[in-house]
């Protein structure tokens, strides 16, 4: 195995797929590949995947369904990737549990880009109940820093695991990053577009443009940590909206 680990591209066209395998296997992957949805999910079980390209538009079963079918066992990285624009299958990716959405046609260097800035974050293996890539500057951040903790919500930076109540609550990378980053606020707003960089890492420097799409996908998260904290949409015990332009924990 490589220094940065397996990479699984599932995609139905040829050319595609050799691009995208040309250019993991340039940034230091061993890379692995399938054409077909069933397939790929059978691939990235058995290479036990770091990373996962995924095109939408697979001839057997969708993008997304393979998507649901992975969630299952394995926590890697998923970069959905697609010729279709419509914000839909963007929210839906996110839904589902993409970490990134990229449109085709795609630079090269734009891919390699986005997935080198999600590979310098630790990722939770569900597997071991361990975290991956110890040697990243995240990780070494999150071994100094204590459990965090409000209203009965417990979130651990070192084993980057979440619970309620002393319930495990599974995320995503991106949804358990924008928890850490809240709880971290004490109690700040902290605005869609800080989080949209948050979510995609240091991919987005500090003058990047942020699209509405960007910052729909945050709300679309943000939706997502309510359901699965349990939280009531009435009385809200964790997250409140403010003035439309950002979020901060409830008192």
């Amino acid at each position: 195995m490589s220094d940065l680990g397996v990479a699984v591209v599932v995609e139905d066209d040829e050319d595609v797929r050799n691009l995208v395998e040309a250019v993991l296997s340039q940034a230091g992957f061993e890379v692995h590949s399938a054409a077909g949805g069933r397939e790929g999910v059978d691939v990235v079980r058995a290479q036990e995947a770091n990373v996962v390209t995924l095109d939408v538009g697979l001839p057997d079963i969708d993008g997304f369904e393979v998507l649901r079918r992975i969630r299952q066992f394995s926590d890697a990285y998923v970069v959905m990737l697609t010729a279709r624009t419509d914000e839909l299958d963007t929210l839906t990716a996110f839904h589902t549990g993409a970490d990134d959405f990229l449109a085709k046609p795609f630079r090269p260097r734009e891919l390699r880009a986005r997935v080198g800035a999600m590979m310098r974050r630790p990722r939770h293996d569900i597997r071991a109940g361990q975290v991956s890539n110890p040697e990243a500057p995240a990780a070494v951040e999150a071994t100094l820093s204590p459990v965090l903790r409000h209203n009965g919500l417990d979130l651990n930076p070192e084993t980057r695991t979440v619970s309620v109540d002393g319930v495990a609550v599974s995320l995503t990378r991106s949804e358990f990053d924008l928890l850490q980053a809240l709880l971290k606020g004490a109690g700040a707003v902290r605005s869609k577009t800080e989080l949209v960089r948050v979510v995609r890492g240091d991919y987005y420097r500090a003058d990047a443009f942020i699209s509405e799409s960007d910052e729909r996908a945050v709300e679309v998260h943000i939706g997502n940590l309510r359901r699965k904290l349990g939280e009531d949409p009435v009385e809200p015990r964790w997250l409140q909206t403010v003035r439309g332009v950002g979020y901060r924990l409830a008192p």
